[in-house]
């Protein structure tokens, strides 16, 4: 497949009035979405945007991010789809970084998107749905899609290494359809009729890959939210029919916690979490509940991400990341780069389709990630048993998982030396607040991991697994209704709670 985009206009073609996007009353048939993705195609050569150019996206998650993403692949432009929550100066870094020519970005966060992209010497468009709407009437569309080689870079999406800043990894066209069209076919048996829940954030490869762009392969319908919330989402499997859940543990914990009874979730078939492993209660209490079982899986960003899963066909053991996906290779390998012994731990590699083309500009950063095999070295320690399932125990180098984000403490070290003087010559930094960026936490909690060393780690964006994007915030959805109890009684018990749906567990085979 050339261009990413055509899966769009082949499904527009088989299926016009089929519903491709919703959001509550908003909605697009795939012959309307594919109208507007080419009016923006039209909007962006207006621009003096062509084939190969950068443009950012920083959007929520309504069905103007996927007509702006759609009309930028139609164009043969790259997207660098970028968290709507970032601030000025991660705003120009990543512009910078890519040399975007624009970024179109949520009018909410307009001062931050509209000083980061001036600062990176890129222009700066605003619009909601309704603006984008209002924007797109004033042009015709632009039909033909611009041809792309394979190995032509799609999206460019933003990683965090270890050390040093946000690398900016190559996704081409053809590994991300390859990837859609396993994910698909081999692990969600999609196909037109079935309703896929996009509340993923569509930013994150992970709703982006299995939730966007798989939906539009296979001509299914993305019901979106723009924000996960438990009760929304249980409202909307309901309302919509949803078929297919994708999401992370706490998600699952949360809904598992805030179903009622009467709730409609006979729609639901398959539920995919990625990253890290779900304890047992939730799993069971979930699938009892829902009636849907949940596939556990393995991928970063650099490889597109989907790299192994507890497929549907096979036993699942739960704790575990599964096997590796259909052309994909994984292997556990020891400081000395040779396999280790089964049951072993080591620094996981992946090779295959789904890896990157490399990283933008950094080919230094590319061969020491990639070999000359192309073994692509992903950072987490793991083992695989005897029947091949992998399973992830540590990082190489320190990392801080919190509220879907990475916290890296090197980055805080830079990120101090930024921080503005005091009368004596010395730099102050503002604890990070981990509500504002991940949602993890309760409101106006703070990062202490290096309080009593005197430096707060920043969140960033660019997850590693499939696991880190933002999260719900789990306790608070203790309550009915979404309505939260108060006092010494409620957050006890919400603790006790949270505490039981988070008890570590051993990894064991789950019947299906």
């Amino acid at each position: 497949m050339p261009n990413l985009a055509e899966n769009l206009t082949a499904a527009a073609a088989a299926r016009p009035d089929a519903l491709a996007l919703k959001c509550d009353d908003l909605e697009y048939t795939y012959a309307a979405f594919d109208e507007a993705a080419a009016r923006f195609a039209a909007y962006l050569a207006d621009q003096g945007i062509g084939p190969g150019d950068r443009v950012g996206v920083m959007l929520p998650n309504t069905p103007a991010f996927a007509i702006v993403f759609y009309g930028i692949l139609r164009r043969g432009a790259v997207a660098v789809p970028m968290n709507p929550l970032l601030k000025s100066a991660e705003i120009e870094y990543y512009l910078a970084n890519t040399a975007a020519k624009a970024l179109f970005a949520t009018p909410v966060f307009a001062a931050d998107a509209e000083a980061g992209a001036k600062a990176a010497g890129a222009t700066c468009h605003f619009g909601d749905d309704a603006a984008l709407a209002a924007l797109l009437s004033r042009f015709e569309p632009l039909t033909a899609v611009e041809p792309r080689a394979d190995f032509d870079t799609a999206v460019i999406l933003h990683t965090s290494g270890t050390t040093g800043k946000p690398k900016g990894a190559e996704l081409t066209h053809a590994g991300l359809n390859r990837n859609c069209e396993i994910a698909g076919r081999t692990l969600l048996h999609l196909t037109g009729d079935d309703v896929v829940m996009g509340c993923l954030p569509l930013f994150h490869v992970f709703g982006l890959t299995c939730g966007l762009n798989t939906a539009v392969l296979f001509g299914a319908a993305l019901t979106l939210i723009p924000r996960f919330d438990p009760r929304k989402a249980i409202d909307v499997i309901g309302r919509d029919h949803v078929t297919v859940f994708l999401g992370v543990p706490t998600m699952y914990g949360a809904m598992v916690a805030a179903i009622q009874p009467g709730d409609d979730v006979s729609s639901l078939r398959a539920c995919c979490s990625g990253g890290a492993a779900l304890p047992l209660r939730v799993i069971s209490d979930f699938e009892e509940a829902f009636n849907a079982i949940i596939m556990e899986g393995y991928g970063l960003s650099e490889t597109s991400p989907v790299a192994s899963f507890n497929h549907p066909d096979k036993p699942r053991k739960a704790g575990t990341i599964g096997t590796p996906i259909e052309g994909v290779e994984m292997r556990v390998i020891g400081d000395d780069g040779k396999p280790v012994p089964t049951g072993e731990r080591g620094e996981i590699q992946v090779r295959g389709h789904n890896i990157m083309k490399g990283y933008w500009n950094l080919p230094e950063a590319t061969a020491a990630a990639i070999d000359a095999d192309g073994w692509f070295s992903t950072g987490d320690i793991g083992i695989v048993d005897e029947e091949g399932y992998f399973s992830i125990v540590d990082r190489k180098k320190e990392l801080i998982i919190r509220g879907g984000f990475n916290v890296y403490p090197p980055r805080d070290r830079g990120g101090a030396l930024r921080a503005p003087r005091d009368r004596r010559g010395r730099r102050h930094r503002a604890p990070a607040r981990l509500a504002r960026r991940g949602g993890g936490c309760r409101r106006g909690a703070q990062a202490r991991s290096h309080r009593h060393r005197g430096r707060h780690p920043r969140l960033r964006q660019g997850p590693r697994r499939l696991l880190q994007v933002p999260a719900p915030r789990v306790a608070d959805a203790r309550a009915p209704q979404g309505r939260h109890r108060q006092g010494p009684e409620a957050r006890h018990h919400r603790s006790r709670r949270v505490r039981r749906l988070n008890r570590p567990h051993e990894s064991r085979e789950v019947e299906t």
